[in-house]
């Protein structure tokens, strides 16, 4: 091969992922190794079951298909800057199917054992690759390919309930060290630290850390008088001292301090007390640190008896957020903390109006978020969706006390409009007197939406069961469950219209893979993120759980993993459709974030090849689960 086509190879290479990710002399090295092969029309490039071809490949033109023979179906469509064909270097095995050129295409062959060095010193090319890979057997990270590429540990999204969120950013910690020497007196050293307004000051000896004097040590010692101030330092100090690395992160300094009962650390070059001592940390200095930590935000939170208070602490969140999923945190856990710091925040703007109330509610009462927010799955500053249900009073006084629940409904939200939850459009809202019914209200209304499933009452239905118990009364919200599930498992036609519901959103590709985008409006050409890919999946989580009558699962991933226990022939389908509902979720989010909006609608302009590869992956699973929906249900007998 010429260097010139080399050198175009390596051009149109390095705009596409894992390539992307190589040095421009690895490029153009592993270009002048890599052939290219023509196909036309409906040629096979492999047939299942073949045995591994010495390359994979990319496409540079045209378009690839990838087939299951049996079924005679269309698996996956590939374009132009798509690789396929990474069987031999995963997993070392035959084609499980078949790669026919969808039209005259043009692939490049990549050669594994040239490839291979690069895919092993390079985590992010072999995550990718992985990544890849198991996309095309539907599971992103199925049991048979989790862990390792060559010995390099993979990154997943797989949650382990007993992983601990860690702080990993390193502490930061003053480099001009305040020390005094062990023959130091008192009045002297205490001066000292007066003077660089300093808590404590270590007592070096050779530049090693041999004690520490503390605020505490002279109010202990010397104020009361136990030793004088012109005693020296060495007779002052606590010895020996605990030191740590200067490498310390913030979660493990908070450890260190809590392991040992103290305030204060002292930092050395190897972590030894052998080493020469580099610095000390305050609690004060960590607290600062992780002003963005849960426990801190949570305590701000119920500190908080002022709205513009929690709005700030919600800064914090947003910021906790960002950091988060820079960090690469598995989504269920970010899901997980997030929701419970805005919980918090609705809680104590709740428990602030309570407060201001000149008497007390009536009867007892529940504050329930919908939708997203019932689902755990509200990152970003979106609407609010809340309803209230009292406890049952008498006809008589029924709607003097759904005045006053109103009346504080609407102080509620409009403290939660303040602090960043913009109004429902639609009005489902606590403060509309359609969404705040006593108990027996709230059952009626359910009955009439299961029994005479419109599509009203469906889209009702969609919103209202994802509801969560953010306050009050957990016996009347469980009273409710218990009716909603009841009642439709006396009416078991409302599941066939329930999942009908759940069909109404397109497929969020058209014909050859394309975006299927916004027509017209404000958000023309943009993809509906929520209603073309999110919806489809949490629509049919809820009716498939449903249909199993288990309550208090809402959030849309481990609805999937709960179906995944419940039905272990469609496991892998359901575990898939797990991954793909975080991947949407934390695309949706950082989208948002970047573009300070709800992530809603993307601009595919603004999407990287990678980003756009990304999204795709997870429309096959989506159209995988309707189909389960539409067959499951049998939602054919309502168009006949």
């Amino acid at each position: 091969m010429k260097n010139t086509i080399s050198h175009r190879v390596a051009d149109f290479l390095k705009n596409y992922p894992p390539f992307n990710q190589l040095l421009l002399e690895e490029l153009q090295e592993l270009s002048t190794q890599i052939s290219i092969v023509y196909k036309e029309k409906d040629a096979i490039i492999f047939n299942e079951n073949d045995a591994p071809h010495s390359h994979f490949y990319i496409i540079h033109k045209g378009a690839v298909s990838l087939n299951k023979t049996q079924t005679n179906t269309i698996v996956d469509i590939c374009d132009e800057g798509d690789i396929f064909g990474l069987r031999p270097l995963i997993a070392n095995e035959n084609y499980k199917m078949e790669a026919k050129a969808h039209e005259e295409s043009i692939l490049y062959a990549i050669p594994i054992t040239t490839f291979k060095p690069y895919a092993t010193s390079n985590r992010e090319v072999g995550n990718f690759l992985i990544d890849s890979f198991a996309s095309n057997t539907r599971n992103p990270y199925s049991k048979s390919h989790r862990g390792t590429l060559y010995g390099e540990p993979e990154s997943t999204e797989i949650y382990n309930p007993s992983t601990e969120l860690l702080d990993l950013q390193p502490v930061k910690y003053s480099k001009k060290l305040v020390s005094c020497s062990p023959k130091t007196q008192a009045k002297v050293l205490a001066a000292k630290m007066t003077s660089k307004n300093v808590g404590a000051i270590l007592v070096l000896e050779d530049k090693m850390p041999i004690g520490i004097i503390t605020d505490k040590d002279l109010r202990n010692k010397i104020v009361t008088g136990q030793l004088p101030i012109s005693a020296p330092a060495s007779e002052i100090m606590t010895s020996p001292v605990i030191t740590y690395s200067k490498k310390l992160t913030i979660t493990q300094a908070q450890m260190a301090m809590i392991k040992s009962n103290i305030s204060h650390l002292c930092l050395t070059k190897d972590g030894t007390v052998n080493s020469k001592a580099v610095g000390i940390l305050s609690k004060h200095d960590v607290m600062l640190a992780v002003g963005n930590n849960p426990t801190v935000l949570i305590k701000a939170i119920k500190r908080a008896t002022r709205t513009k208070e929690i709005k700030q602490v919600r800064k914090g969140i947003m910021m906790l957020l960002r950091g988060y999923l820079d960090q690469n945190i598995p989504m269920t856990l970010i899901s997980k903390i997030i929701s419970e710091l805005n919980d918090a925040c609705i809680k104590q703007i709740i428990k602030n109006s309570l407060a201001k109330l000149d008497t007390p509610p009536p009867v007892t009462f529940a504050w329930l978020a919908l939708g997203s927010q019932g689902r755990s799955e509200q990152l970003l500053h979106t609407d609010q969706d809340n309803a209230l249900v009292f406890e049952d009073v008498a006809p008589e006084d029924l709607e003097e006390t759904r005045a006053f629940f109103i009346h504080f409904a609407k102080q509620v939200t409009q403290r939660l409009n303040v602090i960043g939850y913009e109004y429902c459009p639609a009005e489902m809202m606590a403060s509309n007197p359609s969404w705040c019914l006593s108990l027996s209200e709230w059952k009626k209304n359910v009955t009439t939406w299961i029994t005479n499933p419109g599509q009203d009452e469906v889209l009702l239905s969609s919103i209202f069961f994802d509801y969560n118990n953010v306050y009050g009364n957990h016996d009347l919200v469980s009273d409710l469950s218990d009716h909603i599930f009841k009642t439709a498992k006396n009416y078991p036609s409302f599941f066939l219209h329930l999942a009908s519901g759940a069909l109404q959103n397109p497929s969020p590709t058209g014909f050859f893979r394309q975006f299927l985008v916004e027509q017209d409006g404000a958000n023309k050409d943009s993809f509906d993120i929520k209603r073309r890919a999110l919806m489809p999946l949490t629509d049919a989580a809820r009716v498939l759980l449903l249909s199993h009558s288990i309550k208090s699962i809402n959030y849309t991933a481990e609805r999937f993993e709960k179906l995944a226990e419940l039905e272990p022939n469609n496991a892998e389908l359901f575990i898939a459709a797990s991954y793909a509902t975080k991947a949407l979720l934390k695309f949706r989010t950082k989208q948002g974030l970047a573009h300070n909006d709800s992530g809603r609608y993307i601009s595919l302009n603004k999407l990287t090849k990678a980003e756009k590869i990304k999204l795709k992956r997870t429309f096959r699973t989506i159209k995988e689960i309707q189909d389960l929906v539409y067959i499951r249900f049998k939602v054919s007998t309502l168009l006949r």
